[in-house]
């Protein structure tokens, strides 16, 4: 009776990572292979949305791209 047990826990364990392996692996996050800063401004981070991605500059401020055009969408300053 235990070694039913602990073998339907080891299979427990091993369909939860196996699970969570595949949902992870299909989100991996694209990028354009370049992206246009304006101003000669250099990227300090990047995060990644759903249609959009944004790029913290090292002049303080937020520039959001749109994902599929690669177009300026919003400039926010940080103060």
């Amino acid at each position: 009776m235990v070694m039913l047990l602990t073998a339907v826990m080891i299979g427990g364990v091993l369909v939860t990572f196996a699970l969570i392996v595949i949902r992870l692996s299909d989100r991996t996050p694209t990028l354009p292979d370049q992206i246009e800063l304006p101003d000669g401004a250099k990227a300090q981070a990047v995060t990644i949305g759903n249609n959009w991605y944004a790029v913290v500059t090292d002049d303080s401020r937020i520039l959001i791209f749109d994902k599929t055009t690669g177009r300026l969408r919003q400039e926010i300053p940080v103060e």
